[in-house]
Order: structure tokens, then C-alpha cells, then sequence
């Protein structure tokens, strides 16, 4: 397998949010962890608005868990940051090669949902838990699978 190389991403925005780089963390096979990055969510005032973060490839575990992860703080839902992160995240999976990204939420998660379709993913299904999951064994039991084509 060929060596994973991080991409410089500096600061990505869109004039309205910027992502800021936290950290990187290199895959662990033995944990079935992929590589990924972890990003503060900045408004335009360089408040922080939130994380996210991007899973670069694909496995067992990003189908139940998603490429991306985000949290957006209270005072600041309801502006589509998060959606707007997910945007800038397909750019740089795209430069990684990815065609197609998963994002999950849990089905009564109604404003995840609405910010998968805001950024353009479709509903694949809505799975059940398998019983060795890490997310089921803390009580957890469903999830839609929204994929998004780069």
C-alpha cells in the first residue's frame, strides 16, 4: 500500500466560513481508523462556529460512521455552516482521489438530515446497526446513509 501524504489545506473558506486545520491523524489499521483531518469552523469574524472533520477513503466503519463529522455551536445553527463545511471538505476528498463520500446522522436527527440534502446528498437507506459497532454498543441502534458524488 502506498504511503499516505496530508495535502497543505492552509485555511479553505468560502467567504462566509473558514475551516482551520486542528490537526491531522494517520490511519491506524489495527483500530480500522482511516487518516483524517480535524477543522475549526470560523465565521467570517474568525469566531469559532464549530468542528468537522473528513475521513479519507472508504471501510466498514466510515459506511456506519461517515467520511465527515461535524458540530456547529448553538448560536450559530441555523446558518447552513455546517453544510457549507461539508462543501469545502468534497474539494479536498476530491484532491485525494474520492469520487463519493458517506455522511450518516441518526433517522430522529431531522437537522443533520436536512443538512445532508442541503449539501447535495442523497438518502442511500436507513440501516440498522450491526451488533459489534462500536456506535450500537453505546446505545446507538440506526442511521440514514447519505452519499454526495464528487
Amino acid at each position: 500500500m502506498d504511503e499516505f501524504h496530508f495535502f497543505d489545506t492552509e485555511v479553505l473558506t468560502d467567504g462566509e466560513i473558514l475551516l482551520v486545520l486542528d490537526k491531522t491523524v494517520p490511519a491506524d489499521s489495527e483500530q480500522e481508523w482511516l487518516p483524517s483531518y480535524h477543522f475549526t469552523i470560523r465565521d467570517r469574524k474568525g469566531r469559532k462556529a464549530g468542528q468537522c472533520d473528513l475521513r479519507i477513503g472508504h471501510n466498514r466503519k466510515t459506511y456506519y460512521g461517515g467520511n465527515i463529522g461535524y458540530r456547529v455551536e448553538e448560536p450559530y445553527r441555523g446558518n447552513h455552516y455546517a453544510g457549507k463545511a461539508c462543501r469545502l471538505l468534497f474539494h479536498l476528498a476530491r484532491r485525494h482521489g474520492m469520487d463519493y463520500l458517506i455522511i450518516t446522522c441518526n433517522p430522529d436527527n431531522v437537522p443533520s438530515g436536512r443538512t445532508c440534502e442541503y449539501a447535495g446528498g442523497v438518502l442511500k437507506e436507513i440501516v440498522d446497526l450491526p451488533p459489534d459497532n462500536e456506535m450500537r454498543l453505546e446505545g446507538e441502534t440506526r442511521k440514514c446513509i447519505y452519499e454526495f458524488r464528487l
